[in-house]
């Protein structure tokens, strides 16, 4: 069975979807491929999202903040936007592809444990819509 690939697209591409790329990859890299990248990428990475990340094993060192335009040419089976600015400016992709939302705040200048917040209601929230939608 070949792997489904699916794209999470926020605005900044540095904390919020970066955090759903590693986890989807880490839970569900069974069947999917995930990728991530911003409407308008910051080109950095949160570091307060990747010490999370690496605390959770969940880092790998590809992982980077990426424009939209580095990945429009690729055929994705689902597209999830994670913040509101990134669903309302969602860009065409050449292949028609199925697009959801499922927003999260951003806790980018926040406490860091609203991070671990911020990952742990994207594990609960995500992973089964996305499960649902490319792995049965």
């Amino acid at each position: 069975m070949s792997k489904k690939n699916v794209l999470i697209l926020c605005t900044g591409n540095s904390c919020r979807s970066i955090m759903a790329e590693a986890l989807l990859n880490a839970k569900l890299g069974d069947c999917l491929i995930a990728q991530s990248s911003g409407v308008k990428a910051s080109g950095a990475v949160n570091p307060h999202a990747k010490a999370l990340l690496e605390s959770y094993g969940y880092w790998r060192d590809e992982y980077h903040s990426k424009v939209i335009e580095t990945v429009l040419d690729t055929a994705f089976d689902l597209v999830v936007t994670v913040c509101d600015h990134a669903k309302e400016t969602c860009p065409m992709f050449p292949k028609a592809v199925k697009t959801i939302h499922v927003g999260f705040d951003d806790p980018s200048g926040k406490a860091e444990e609203e991070y671990e917040k911020t990952l742990l209601l994207i594990e609960k929230e995500l992973l089964s819509v996305v499960k649902k939608e490319l792995c049965n």
